[in-house]
């Protein structure tokens, strides 16, 4: 019971390996996907093509990649025996609940170790495919399968709605679609990696990775920020109510991030992508309580060093593309299964059981166990 020379709460400034995947620089305000500032390629690059970059290394030879479009096609079409799982899912059940049984689902016996590419992109295009199903069976409407003609951010509208998806809100999603592939190692991703570590499959791994993207402080708050834009209402009720939630020592959702120590570089993007999409007063909204958070959050906390991160615009480009908010994090982990798989495959090629430790602070060791108990 020698005591740790260092214990890093949270793993903070702890390097636990290392990864060509993506870049996260927290200090300079950047995302990095195998060496493309992600700035550069968003909004305007395919899914696919983000998806080839991630797994192959390389940009593909032409956009979308011929690759990916193919992988993803080919792998669409779903088991009998995995959709009748799945439709026996109860109704109703929010679709981040469903999600979590449907990755499962997915695990069909055929999925081992270690992972490879065709089980990646299985994950990637089945995904939205059963996350549609469920969508529209739990509204009482007929399933709608995927379109040959439709990329991936087309045929997610197409499957999730049943109607022809209109270009602009299909470059919106493919835009946030892009973004959200993959941060490198966050919390879900590394759920993900631990799970590959022990030699298990990909998708108890990813099932892993989704039960952590859940939680409001990684994934689940995009939702919180259409609520908190609902109750405000009009840009002039904002400073009031943002100070009254600040005085009460309340989150502010939308707002901070663990790595940025300056702006969210895909929060730059996505409000370039919601100018675009998004109903012009829901944006005047959006932009006027971003403003007074930032002052009031400037003014209380003037060290933390908070800015606007990815959960912000994400929710308003969201919105616009026509989802509702139980759908936000759900279409999350649809564009994270990229990284998701990206990380198994580099995972298991140089793997090792990641096993931290942890400064154990209780009783030492001499306690004797009572010789009379009650009822003994």
């Amino acid at each position: 019971m020698s005591p740790v020379a260092h214990v890093s709460k949270g793993l903070d400034d702890v390097t636990v390996g290392r990864s060509k995947i993506a870049w996260v620089g927290g200090e300079t305000g950047d995302l990095v996907l195998r060496g493309f500032d992600i700035r550069g390629l968003v909004p305007g690059l395919p899914y696919e093509s983000v998806v080839h970059l991630l797994l192959f290394g390389d940009p593909p030879a032409v956009d979308p990649s011929p690759e990916v479009v193919t992988a993803l096609r080919t792998y669409r079409p779903v088991p009998p025996a995995i959709e009748h799982l799945v439709d026996a899912i109860p109704a109703g059940l929010p679709p981040l609940e469903a999600l979590r049984t449907i990755l499962s689902a997915l695990g069909d016996g055929t999925y081992g170790y270690p992972p490879t590419l065709e089980e990646g992109f299985r994950l990637i295009a089945r995904t939205p495919v059963l996350l549609a199903r469920f969508v529209r069976r739990s509204k009482g409407e007929r399933p709608v399968g995927p379109r040959e003609d439709l990329g991936h951010a087309a045929n997610v509208l197409w499957m999730l709605t049943g109607a022809d998806p209109q270009p602009k809100k299909v470059a919106a999603l493919e835009g946030y679609l892009d973004l959200l592939a993959d941060h490198g190692m966050n919390a879900s991703t590394f759920a993900l990696r631990v799970a590959i570590s022990t030699q298990s499959d990909l998708i108890s791994a990813a099932t892993a990775a989704l039960g952590t993207l859940k939680g409001p402080v990684h994934g689940g708050a995009p939702s919180r920020v259409s609520e908190m834009l609902n109750a405000i209402g009009s840009p002039d009720r904002a400073e009031a109510w943002i100070s009254e939630r600040l005085a009460r020592r309340e989150v502010l959702y939308g707002f901070g991030h663990r790595a940025y120590k300056t702006e969210d570089p895909r929060a730059v993007v996505l409000h370039e992508i919601a100018r675009q999409v998004a109903d012009p007063n829901r944006l005047r909204l959006a932009e006027g309580v971003e403003r007074a958070a930032l002052r009031a959050l400037r003014e209380t906390r003037p060290n933390a060093r908070l800015y606007t991160n990815v959960e912000y615009y994400s929710a308003v480009v969201l919105e616009a593309v026509g989802l509702p908010p139980e759908l936000f994090t759900p279409t999350f982990a649809v564009a994270r299964t990229a990284g998701w798989a990206a990380h198994a495959l580099e995972q298991a090629a140089d793997n090792r059981l990641i096993r931290p430790d942890v400064e154990y602070i209780g009783p030492a060791k001499g306690r004797q166990w009572p010789r009379e108990l009650p009822g003994r």
